[in-house]
């Protein structure tokens, strides 16, 4: 009885390299790559074509739209940078004062966020709290700031805390309001989960409320980091005891006429107030992550 061969399958049109170690493959990885600079590329476009525009309207204005002897109003941008940021001892007294004001930016904006999120939980626990405090916290956002700077200068002097209580008077109400909304937006089918487990008070509070709430936590301390540089300033401006601030600086530059180093400390401060900003948006990344659209998007 003879065998039967067996057909053996046609050879491929090209040899076929050895199996390695698994790993993405050469046309993954280009795909990868250009993926990732397409992302970069369409972050970092728009914003730059706004600077662009922004440069050339500014270099029209100095130069079209202004007499030559109003010039002085609006320096165009290479005399910011070549006097402001060019010329090393006004550079300096700059970043010297921007120091001053990132520390009492920083401490009102820690102790604003502290003060905000304590009141936001004892609100949300208790509605008498809610309805005997939240009237006074809108109050307090709607008394302008610059009325009552001068009394907390007769009070607590003209030094660091009075420009720290300023940055917290400024920055407190938006953490109230964001934290407040936030613990009071938990899914009510997650509150009946809860119910069923019998749960305590304190364990619905931290395992549900507040980390349903960081979100909106987040978002009202990158308002709120913003403002409180804007405080700092502010309080730069009234309270002149002690070493200046960029906010004191800034009013010298406008009493001197000095346009260039004025307008390249309002640059330096505002980049500082971005910097903060885009912090907070990272720790809003780090901790809330991918499951909310906050996190993703930050």
């Amino acid at each position: 009885m003879t065998a039967v061969k067996r057909p053996r399958p046609p050879s491929p049109a090209f040899p076929v390299p050895p199996a390695g170690p698994a790993g993405p493959a050469g046309p993954a990885r280009d795909a990868s790559a250009h993926s990732c600079w397409g992302r970069a590329v369409r972050v970092a476009v728009p914003p730059l074509a706004v600077l662009a525009v922004v440069v050339g309207v500014w270099y029209t204005v100095s130069y079209l739209a202004l007499a030559p002897r109003r010039c002085f109003l609006l320096p165009p941008p290479h005399e910011v940078v070549t006097d402001g940021f060019g010329d090393w001892p006004t550079f300096h007294e700059i970043l010297t004062g921007l120091g001053e004001t990132a520390q009492v930016a920083l401490v009102g904006l820690a102790i604003a966020a502290a003060l905000g999120m304590l009141f936001a939980v004892l609100m949300s626990q208790a509605r008498w709290v809610e309805r005997s405090f939240y009237p006074w916290a809108v109050v307090l956002q709607t008394i302008p700031i610059l009325a009552i700077v001068p009394l907390i200068g007769f009070w607590l002097g003209y030094g660091f805390w009075s420009r720290t209580v300023v940055c917290v008077l400024i920055a407190l109400f938006p953490i109230i309001t964001n934290t407040l909304f936030g613990l009071s937006s938990v899914d009510a089918t997650h509150h009946d989960l809860f119910t069923l487990r019998r749960a305590s008070r304190w364990a619905r509070l931290v395992h549900l409320e507040i980390p349903s709430a960081l979100p909106a936590v987040f978002t009202g301390l990158r308002i709120s980091a913003g403002l409180s540089v804007i405080g700092a300033i502010v309080g730069d401006f009234f309270f002149r005891e002690g070493r200046p601030g960029i906010g004191s600086l800034i009013d010298d530059y406008t009493r001197g006429l000095e346009s260039a180093p004025l307008f390249a400390a309002i640059i330096v401060s505002s980049l500082f107030g971005l910097a903060v900003f885009w912090v907070f948006g990272l720790l809003a990344h780090l901790v809330v992550g991918d499951w909310h659209d906050s996190g993703r998007r930050s």
